[in-house]
């Protein structure tokens, strides 16, 4: 009996309002606008990309499977339905960025400070991203949402925030966090 009273009140509290207050006061805030909101490319199974990879063609890079596409369909409906505003979206060449945004928002521009420098390959390049995505943040004057689709290590390294496929990190001008949103896939 116990058992099943525990039961009860964990169903309670798991739907109870202030998980949804919650949730709003996240949508209100995303809809005052000024936010860079940083996703993680949908979900594509595995990890790094293949030794031959090249960024023009997508048959040599991990990619999205179908359950990463619809879970890139499912963050554009949570903008849509929650009717939250975006000025522009920025992706990283990678194509499962690309394919993410695509999908999510139809419409985006690459930026090759959001590209991956997970492998060795492009390591070195770790510290001009940053600073060009720092100083492209800095010198932003939109009063809108930007959203950049993205990967795991330049989330990591930006927001110091260890993200999953699809997740979305909500973040003020200074680069912190505000929120996050899990898109399941």
């Amino acid at each position: 009996m116990k058992f099943i009273k525990f039961l009860l009140i964990l169903f309670i509290t798991i739907n109870s309002p202030i998980k949804a207050d919650s949730n709003q006061n996240l949508i209100n805030e995303l809809k005052n606008g000024g936010k860079f909101i940083f996703i993680r490319h949908a979900y594509a199974p595995g990890g790094g990309d293949p030794n031959n990879f090249d960024i023009n063609d997508c048959n040599t890079q991990r990619n999205l499977s179908n359950s990463g596409r619809e879970q890139a369909k499912n963050i554009g409906i949570f903008f849509k339905d929650n009717n939250i505003k975006i000025e522009n979206v920025f992706s990283s060449e990678w194509c499962r960025c690309k394919e993410t945004a695509l999908i999510a928002f139809k419409e985006f521009e690459t930026k090759d400070f959001l590209n991956s420098f997970f492998s060795s390959k492009f390591a070195k390049n770790k510290d001009s991203q940053m600073n060009n995505l720092k100083e492209f943040i800095k010198n932003n004057k939109s009063k809108q949402n930007i959203v950049f689709v993205t990967h795991y290590v330049v989330i990591s390294e930006s927001l110091n925030y260890l993200s999953s496929s699809g997740e979305i990190v909500i973040s003020d001008k200074n680069l912190k966090v505000i929120d996050t949103v899990e898109i399941e896939y």
